[in-house]
Parts: C-alpha cells; structure tokens; sequence
C-alpha cells in the first residue's frame, strides 16, 4: 500500500510538473496584439510560419444582436431558461413549493471585438465560451387566475400553479472582454480569431496584463506542487528502506553495548582476581582468600 501510495504521488507529481511546463509554454507562444488595427499587417507577417497566437482586447459587438424578450438589454449570446413553480401538499397536509425547469433555450450570432482602433470577428460558440452569462431579465409571471371548480379541484388534488419564472442571461454588448487563441483568414480574406487544435484558448473578463500574470502564478503552483507531491511520493516509496536502515543501525548498536557491558564485566573480574604483589611476598585480594578458604 505505502508503494502504490508513493508511485501514484510521483506520478502525480509528473503530471503537474507537465502541465506546469505547458502554462508556461503558453504564456510564451502568446502574441500581444495592442491594437485592433495592427492585425492585419501582424497575420500578413506571422501566420504564414506558424500558427499565429494572439491575445487581443476589446468590447463586444455585432452587427445583429440578440435582444432579450422580457428587457431592453442587446447581447450577442443568449440563455432563456423556465421554472415553473407550484404548491403540493405533503403527507402532512401542508403546502410546500417545488420547482420544475424547463428545457433550456440558447441563441447566438456572429460577434467581434472592438477597441476603438479596429475590430475583429471571433468564432467562437456558446459552448466553447465558458463564461458566467450576465442576467439580462429575471421576470416572474404568475399563473392566470382559474374559475372557481378547478381551484376547487386543484386544491383536493393537493396542487396548485403559482407561474413561471423567466430567467435570461447573455453577454451583453459592449462588455469588454480578452481572447487568445487563433488568429487566421476566413473564406472572404477578413481577420478572425478561432479556438486552435492545439494550444491557449481563453475567453473572459479579466484584463490582458491580469491573465498573463495569473497565468504565471498557476505555472508556479504547479511546479511547486509537482515538487511536493515528488517528494513525498519518493518518501513514501524509501520508508521500507528507511526503516531496515534504522533497524540495522539500532540492532548494531545494541550488540556493541552489550559487547561494550561485557567486556567491562570481564576486566572487573579480571582485576579482582589478579594477586597484588608487594615485594617478594604475594598479596591476594580479600575477596580471593575467602573464596579459597571456602574451598
């Protein structure tokens, strides 16, 4: 257990230590573009070597936005959802409210950016946005009022309609958003940016300079992470080791004290039965000459 234990922390750690490795690649392959209007001349140049990864900055825009249905608010992506709320009596004869949602309804239509400079077309779906929509309209309408015997009816049944919740969210125009990923030619020879097969790909709020740097601390943190997990993957996988070390250091250093006790015990009887000689007479130690007298 402790082995696999340790061999999945250092794989683990691998694994962050790549994806590590990969942010950091990714902050370096980016294209800063400043302005919109240098585009143009910078896909002239760059594209035709490799594939061209740009970062770009503007507010959003379009030349047939949606509008909401139940607000003013213009957006270039739409989510309509429906809750139908409802009162139902439990077993104990009291009325609790339930909701059920409805099957959602998105739209979408061709966008850009624009920062003042010049513009450029983003292709890019609703589903490979992923970001938090905006509430266009929240609108409650309630249920129209019923005649007096299916009030009736629907209150033996133990279940009343109070309405339907309408909630829109969009991504409003005008909202300034960052895009990285592709900038290539579309069919007509116009500009557009496009999610590539391989490499960034971000859509979101967040201010040019602030990503770079968020992505620079995410890099750091996995490397970091990547380290420990190492680490303690490689503990894990020595403690065997370790401890058969420790036991052998421990078990040798028992055996020299108990060499060490017995050799101390030895030269202790050695010493009391050695005769003390004192000119040409011999001297026994006390102890001796009892024990021959005994004898």
């Amino acid at each position: 257990m402790i082995h696999l234990a340790g061999f999945t922390c250092c794989l683990g750690g691998v694994a962050l230590y790549l994806l590590s490795r990969s942010t950091g690649r990714d902050i370096k392959s980016i294209t800063r573009v400043y302005q919109l209007k240098d585009l143009e001349q910078l896909v002239e140049v760059e594209s035709k070597v490799v594939p061209l990864i740009i970062a770009v900055s503007g507010d959003v825009g379009s030349e047939t936005p949606i509008k909401c249905e139940h607000s003013d608010v213009l957006g270039v992506f739409l989510k309509r959802t429906a809750e139908q709320q409802v009162l139902r009596r439990n077993w104990r004869f009291s009325w609790v409210r339930n909701s059920t949602l409805m099957q959602p309804m998105t739209k979408e239509v061709p966008w850009y950016l624009d920062d003042g400079t010049g513009h450029v077309n983003v292709d890019v779906s609703q589903g490979e946005l992923g970001l938090a929509l905006t509430v266009g309209s929240d609108v409650f309408e309630k249920a129209e009022p019923v005649s007096l015997v299916q009030g009736a009816l629907g209150y033996l049944k133990g279940f009343k309609i109070l309405g339907v919740r309408h909630v829109e969210r969009v991504v409003p125009i005008g909202t300034p958003l960052t895009v990285v990923g592709e900038a290539v030619r579309d069919g007509m020879g116009n500009v557009r940016i496009q999610k590539p097969e391989q490499g960034p790909f971000y859509v979101t709020y967040i201010p040019l300079d602030q990503l770079i740097s968020k992505l620079g601390d995410l890099s750091r943190r996995f490397k970091y992470a990547s380290m420990g997990l190492t680490v303690l993957g490689v503990i894990l996988i020595s403690k065997p080791v370790i401890e058969y070390i420790l036991k052998r250091i421990e078990d040798t250093l028992e055996r020299r004290r108990r060499q060490f006790a017995l050799k101390r015990v030895v030269d202790a009887a050695a010493r009391r039965a050695k005769p003390v000689t004192g000119g040409s007479n011999s001297i026994y130690p006390l102890e001796f000459v009892l024990c021959s007298s005994n004898m």
